[in-house]
């Protein structure tokens, strides 16, 4: 596999509400070779303001900052400054600030807990083009595709069955009895039975151990 077409000459602009994290950043990246720290911005506003008028490959953008986030700040950068590629560089590793941020234009997220050698690779894939997440975001990342998709498997089953239906089908896949889902969703025995009848047929199985893999495939029971 060839290597990434790199950037010889990174021109960055570093996005952080505390002066001692911008020092820190650009004494860390002072020596790497094609990365020139050019600019620096207190907040969001100050760095679009910036961008106006300077030369500038990336950002590497902090988030919680005043005036405008580094969330609100990726948005403008995105519609306004197309060519201009935005690193998160953050302390936040929730899941919610990852995804909102990839969803207003980041190319790239990583932790400032990240140290000298991986930064300088981040910088570099996402100037190229490419793009860079640290493990924990990359993990993050995962969490959030695979409850999107359990969302979608428990839609298609709602769109399929009633609402007493799924809650039938939970019981059932739990080993509840007819007598015990009756007791537990306060329904008579024959009502439980009729909707299990019901569920047999919607779902095409044949008998219980049909309406339990259903259950599980569906991720309908943990």
């Amino acid at each position: 596999m060839s290597a990434l077409p790199f950037k010889e000459n990174i021109n960055v602009l570093v996005a952080d509400d505390h002066q001692i994290i911008r020092d820190g950043i650009k004494a860390l990246l002072n020596n790497i070779p094609g990365i020139h720290i050019t600019c620096e911005a207190s907040n969001g506003l100050e760095a679009i303001e910036i961008l106006k008028n300077n030369s500038i490959d990336l950002v590497l953008m902090d988030i919680t900052m005043p005036k405008l986030n580094g969330i609100e700040a990726t948005k403008v950068i995105a519609e306004k400054f197309p060519g201009v590629k935005v690193l998160t560089l953050t302390m936040h590793d929730e899941e919610s600030h990852i995804v909102k941020m990839l969803k207003v234009g980041a190319k790239g997220y990583v932790l400032k807990t990240t140290g000298k050698r991986e930064l300088a690779e981040a910088i570099k894939t996402v100037a190229s083009g490419e793009s860079y997440f640290s493990k924990e975001a990359s993990s993050k990342i995962m969490e959030h595709f695979m409850k999107s998709k359990r969302r979608q498997k428990e839609g298609t089953v709602g769109r399929n069955l009633t609402k007493r239906e799924i809650e039938v089908l939970r019981l059932i896949a739990e080993e509840n009895t007819n007598s015990e889902i009756a007791e537990k969703l306060f329904l008579s025995p024959r009502t439980v039975d009729t909707h299990r009848r019901n569920l047999l047929q919607k779902l095409h199985v044949k008998n219980t151990a049909g309406l339990v893999k259903y259950a599980v495939e569906h991720h309908l029971v943990d």
